[in-house]
C-alpha cells in the first residue's frame, strides 16, 4: 500500500532532477567537444531536452500542487498533463534532429577522437539517469503523478540509449569504422523520437480522460478483497485523474431499510478503504441505490436481512467489465 507520506516533496525533489539535468548536460557536451561523434552529440542534445522539461516539469509540478479553488473546483492537476504533452512533443523534435543529421553525416562522414574518455563519460551519465529515473517513476507511481512518471521514463530512456550507445561506440572505437557513429545515432534518434510520440499519447489519452484499466483493476481487486455484506451491489465505477488526484463516483446498492445514518456510516468505511490502499489523493463521489426485492435478494450475502423476498442465489463478483456499466447487477 502506498499510504506513507513521501520524505521529499514533489516539488523540492523536481528541483534536484533539475540541478542534476544541468550537470549531466555539461559533461555530456564535453564528451562531445572531446570526440566530434555524432552519436554523444546525440546523448547531449536530448540533455538540454531533459534540461528544459525538467525545468517545465518543476513548474508543472508546483501548479498542480497549489489548492482547489474558485475557478479551478477539482483542482490544477490537469497542467501535468500539458507538461508531458510538451516534454514528449520536444523529444520527439529531438531525436528526429538527431535522424537528420546523421544521416548527412553517413553521407559526409566526419573525423572523430578520445573514444575512450567517450565511452566512460556517457556510461558514467547514463548510470546517474537510471537510478533517478527509477527513483522518479517510484515515486511518481505512488503519487499518481504523470509529470513526475513521464520524468523518470524520459530519463530512463536515456539511460538505456547511454548504454547501447556506449556500446556502439566500442565497435567504432575497435574497429575504426567511422560510419557506425552516424549509424547508432540514427538508431538511437528513432528510439527517443518514440519516447517522444508515447508521451504524447499518454497526455492526449489524460486530457480526454480516457480509462486507466490497471487503476481500475487495481480499485476493483481491493472492492472484492474487502467487500462487506451491506454492500449489495456496486456499478457505474468511474476514476478521472487530475494530475495526483483521483476522482472516483460510483453507484453502492445500500439495504432499502438503512436509515441516513447508516448509509453513511457504508460510504465512510468504502471511502476509507479505498483511501488506504491508493493514499490520501482519492476524493470519493458515491450515488446510493436502495435494493430492489427480490431482484437484489438473489446476489445479496446479507445473512441478517429480515425482509428477504427471495432465496440467495449467488454473489456477483465485480470486474472491470460488469462494474463500468450503469446498471444494476441482476441473476
Amino acid at each position: 500500500m502506498s499510504t506513507s507520506s513521501p520524505a521529499v516533496s514533489p516539488i523540492r525533489l523536481m528541483a534536484q532532477m533539475l540541478v542534476l539535468a544541468l550537470v549531466l548536460l555539461g559533461v555530456k557536451f564535453v564528451a562531445y567537444f572531446l570526440t566530434n561523434s555524432n552519436a554523444i552529440l546525440t546523448d547531449a542534445l536530448e540533455s538540454i531536452i531533459n534540461f528544459v522539461t525538467g525545468g517545465v516539469a518543476l513548474y508543472s509540478v508546483y501548479l498542480a500542487a497549489k489548492p482547489k479553488d474558485q475557478d479551478h473546483p477539482y483542482g490544477h492537476g490537469k497542467i501535468e498533463f500539458l507538461s508531458s504533452g510538451l516534454e514528449g512533443a520536444l523529444i520527439t523534435l529531438a531525436g528526429v534532429s538527431i535522424i537528420i543529421k546523421s544521416a548527412y553525416n553517413l553521407v559526409y562522414p566526419h573525423p572523430i577522437q578520445k573514444m575512450d574518455v567517450g565511452i566512460f563519460l556517457t556510461l558514467a551519465t547514463g548510470a546517474a539517469n537510471y537510478l533517478a529515473g527509477r527513483y522518479l517513476v517510484k515515486r511518481g507511481t505512488d503519487r499518481h503523478s504523470l509529470t513526475i512518471i513521464a520524468n523518470g521514463k524520459h530519463l530512463l530512456s536515456d539511460a538505456y540509449s547511454s548504454a547501447g550507445l556506449a556500446i556502439g561506440l566500442g565497435c567504432i572505437y575497435f574497429t575504426g569504422l567511422l560510419w557506425l557513429d552516424a549509424v547508432v545515432a540514427i538508431i538511437f534518434g528513432s528510439f527517443i523520437t518514440y519516447t517522444g510520440y508515447g508521451l504524447v499519447r499518454n497526455s492526449i489519452s489524460g486530457v480526454m480522460d480516457e480509462a486507466d484499466h490497471h487503476l481500475m483493476d487495481r480499485i476493483i481487486t481491493v472492492l472484492n478483497q474487502h467487500r462487506r455484506e451491506n454492500w449489495i451491489d456496486l456499478h457505474n465505477l468511474r476514476v478521472i485523474k487530475y494530475g495526483s488526484q483521483l476522482h472516483i463516483d460510483c453507484h453502492l446498492t445500500l439495504p432499502w431499510y438503512f436509515n441516513l445514518q447508516e448509509s453513511h456510516k457504508e460510504v465512510e468505511l468504502l471511502q476509507e478503504m479505498i483511501t488506504q490502499e491508493m493514499g490520501d489523493v482519492v476524493e470519493l463521489f458515491v450515488h446510493l441505490d436502495p435494493c430492489l426485492p427480490p431482484v437484489s435478494c438473489r446476489l445479496c450475502t446479507k445473512s441478517d436481512c429480515h425482509v428477504r423476498e427471495h432465496a440467495f442465489v449467488g454473489r456477483v463478483e465485480w470486474t472491470l467489465a460488469n462494474v463500468s456499466e450503469n446498471q444494476r447487477h441482476v441473476l
